[in-house]
């Protein structure tokens, strides 16, 4: 997916920042900066956000270059930094549409108008371009931006006490400070945090100083924004999933840099309430479109499930920085969940058409009065006018590498299976880990392991929580007792080159029930092997989807699928007969014996547009 990410998507959505995809929704932010600068007349078009999707592809290319340099698309990217360079202003100021719409009006409205959010996914380009390539002009963009931001914002009399309204800013800034090591860019961001939610309410403050007199628009308040208590008092996951999301990631940044274990035990406590009673079996999170956010516990409709793909990579984002601060399987787990399933359904498998939703299940009566709306389609979108997901799948995925390992003083971590090598230093001495497999498709994992010398360190390897029975050999020698750390099996013993780790992991078709109080999943089923979710689709189960239902007895089998190109889970169910036009009746329906296919719920809507189901009744 990483390599789609690289050779097709890159590409792809350069041209869709550009508006030269013939048919799909318009971007105008090229033309935005265009005009900001004077090279093009015209009003700002689309949303006020805009700047942000090519923070997100500008990151996205300073992943890809890192592991990947190409000459070409880092002059592409070069140009695109000049013209920001030239639309940011003498104070530091970088914005598109208030530079050309409203050079008055900055920092008036924060509660809607992503000027922060935009700056921290600026901040966030500038830090990944870097790394990948060693140049400083989009990272001094950024420092000079953050000066002019953190005169305007502070503790001050003179500062506004403000914080933004989408949060992300903060995680950037955390992110900044690591390279800069700059005092400043850690205090900016605590103070984003700490303000958030104090009373008397700054959005309020500030809707009144702009003549606002209308109720908010969301029925409870603030909690959309996460800003209707404090930070430190919030223990239950509300509002808009994403900003939730990126909030979280900064507050564990937070409690991380500063050893803050309140902060820390504040995000283990929205941690448990979003796993264990928000979150959908993909990684999903957000349950109603409304507020494209969390509803209340237990509430996790299939059918008009919002689950934003940006939410899911925000949950990846979260839990890698938890893992950062306590090595826990459990965050280890859902990162993977998220990632196979929430995220990866989000694009394509020829990486050029997307969803912004990612329902659990769709009904063709259902999608017909719901494809009116921008996000929601019954097929995947070429593009659109409001295009975070995207570039947010493209950001993640060519930077896979920094979620599958942590390295310390002399331990390092796995806590992702992906064909890979990696170069580190463990006690001072060069190791070369070299990671071989099929993975998510075959359980079978092998490290071979070169030190530069013997050397003694510690490998952790995580043990899925839904493998029951794995196996492990090294240096030729199976282990008959795996000793355990929070989900970790730790090896510690002197490594040679050469020295090989064998993991296989077993991958039975498991069937997974819901909390009885997730009403909508009562009696049903869903599949899953290894982490991937299976999902049924009308291309190969016929349509009226909710009228299958699965024996408790019937045997499923794996096999390929010659179209897809990926395993298949088959098997004999049973579809209630529909032999009347009658809307009630009460005969006993017939039940009829039906062949099944479930394939990988990321790679829906790969073949032709149709009904797909996730949790499959099941038959005693």
């Amino acid at each position: 997916r990483a390599e789609v990410v690289r050779t097709r998507m890159i590409p792809y959505q350069w041209e869709a920042l550009n508006d030269r995809v013939p048919g799909a929704a318009p971007s105008y932010a090229v033309e935005n900066l265009r005009i900001a600068v004077g090279e093009k007349s015209g009003k700002h078009r689309g949303f006020i956000f805009q700047d942000s999707d090519l923070y997100k592809w500008l990151e996205a290319v300073g992943y890809s270059l890192a592991t990947h340099p190409d000459a070409e698309l880092e002059r592409t990217a070069d140009e695109l930094i000049d013209l920001l360079a030239r639309v940011q202003q003498p104070d530091g100021y970088l914005n598109s549409y208030y530079t050309i719409m409203e050079p008055d009006k900055r920092w008036t409205n924060l509660r809607d108008n992503h000027e922060l959010y935009c700056a921290g996914h600026l901040i966030e380009a500038a830090v990944a371009y870097y790394e990948g390539t060693g140049k400083r002009t989009l990272l001094d963009i950024a420092c000079r931006f953050v000066d002019h931001i953190a005169s305007v914002f502070g503790p001050e009399p003179t500062q506004k006490k403000g914080y933004p309204g989408h949060q992300e800013i903060e995680l950037a800034l955390v992110r900044l400070y690591r390279i800069t090591q700059d005092p400043k860019h850690l205090e900016l961001a605590e103070f984003f945090i700490d303000e958030r939610g104090k009373t008397p309410h700054y959005f309020q403050l500030e809707a009144e100083k702009r003549g606002e007199t209308h109720p908010y628009w969301y029925k409870w308040g603030f909690e959309y924004s996460q800003s209707h208590l404090p930070v430190r008092e919030q223990d239950t996951a509300v509002g808009h999933a994403v900003r939730a999301m990126y909030m979280y990631c900064a507050m564990v940044d937070i409690a991380r840099e500063t050893n803050d274990q309140e902060l820390f035990q504040v995000c283990k406590r929205l941690w448990d309430n979003v796993v264990t009673k928000r979150m959908y079996i993909t990684g999903g999170l957000g349950s109603q479109e409304f507020g494209e956010g969390f509803s209340t516990d237990y509430d996790l409709p299939n059918d008009t499930a919002y689950t934003e793909t940006c939410a899911a990579v925000g949950l990846v984002f979260w839990a890698h920085r938890m893992l950062q601060v306590e090595p826990d399987r459990q965050y280890a787990d859902i990162m993977e969940r998220a990632l196979y399933n929430g995220v990866l359904s989000g694009m394509s498998l020829s990486g050029d058409k997307f969803f912004y939703v990612n329902p659990l299940q769709v009904w063709s009566h259902l999608t017909e009065r719901r494809h009116d709306h921008h996000h929601v389609r019954p097929s995947r979108q070429d593009w659109f006018g409001c295009a975070c997901c995207p570039p947010n799948i493209a950001r993640l995925l060519t930077s896979i590498g920094q979620y599958g390992y942590s390295v310390g003083e002399d331990s390092l971590y796995v806590h992702l299976f992906i064909e890979s090598t990696l170069n580190v230093k463990l006690q001072g001495v060069k190791v070369k880990i070299s990671q071989t497999t099929k993975y998510p498709f075959d359980g079978k994992v092998t490290f071979t392991v070169e030190p530069e010398k013997a050397q003694h360190f510690n490998l952790f390897i995580r043990i899925p929580s839904w493998c029951q029975n794995p196996q492990v050999s090294v240096a030729g020698k199976s282990l008959e007792k795996l000793d355990a750390v929070q989900g970790y099996i730790q090896l510690s013993r002197t490594w040679h080159p050469g020295d090989q780790v064998e993991l296989v992991l077993s991958m039975s078709i498991e069937r997974v029930r819901a909390n009885p109080l997730v009403r909508e999943n009562m009696g049903k089923v869903a599949l899953q092997r290894g982490p991937l979710v299976y999902c049924l689709e009308e291309e190969d189960c016929g349509p009226n989807l909710p009228a299958v239902f699965l024996p408790r007895e019937a045997e499923l089998t794996v096999e390929d699928d010659p179209v897809l190109k990926m395993p298949v889970i088959v098997g004999e169910g049973l579809r209630q007969e529909n032999n009347t036009d009658r809307l009630y009746f009460t005969d006993i329906p017939k039940k009829v014996p039906v062949p099944i296919k479930a394939v990988p719920y990321f790679a829906w809507n790969n073949r032709r547009p149709g009904e797909m189901l996730v949790w499959i009744n099941e038959k005693e």
